[in-house]
């Protein structure tokens, strides 16, 4: 189990506020110009999803992080993105986040506000005092 992960030169860890910057290809149909004449487009853009970590599972290759955000009528959302993926670009740390557990499954018990709210860590280093 672990309780932090490396993405290019950003460190982040379990409690931490991140947006992760994701590539999306989306495909609508066009009309054309004949009657019935259909075509396809692809289209290429950048979806950013902010949230809290509230997991790290897996090591290497196989390394996953879940990311939870309050949604609209306060509706929970969870995204698990894959730590070695081409399709996302960038993650940047918003907020540190102080947390005594490597998972934070008891957030999805809360509702509303509380389930955004944790403690912000003071420093800046993520190492622990001796």
């Amino acid at each position: 189990m672990a309780n932090a992960a490396i993405h290019g030169k950003t460190t982040f860890h379990v409690g931490d506020t991140v947006s992760v910057h994701y590539r999306l290809i989306e495909k609508e149909k066009v009309a054309g110009k004949a009657k019935r004449e259909v075509k396809e487009e692809e289209r290429e853009r950048i979806q950013v999803f902010e949230g809290i970590v509230i997991a790290i599972r897996g090591e290497g290759q196989n390394a996953m992080f879940t990311v939870r955000r309050i949604g609209s009528q306060n509706i929970g959302i969870e995204r698990i993105f894959p730590l070695i993926s081409p399709w996302i670009k960038k993650i940047s740390v918003k907020k540190l986040g102080k947390v005594k557990r490597a998972k934070l499954y008891y957030l999805r018990g809360m509702v509303g506000r509380q389930a955004d709210k944790l403690k912000e860590k003071t420093n800046t280093s993520h190492g622990g005092s001796a």
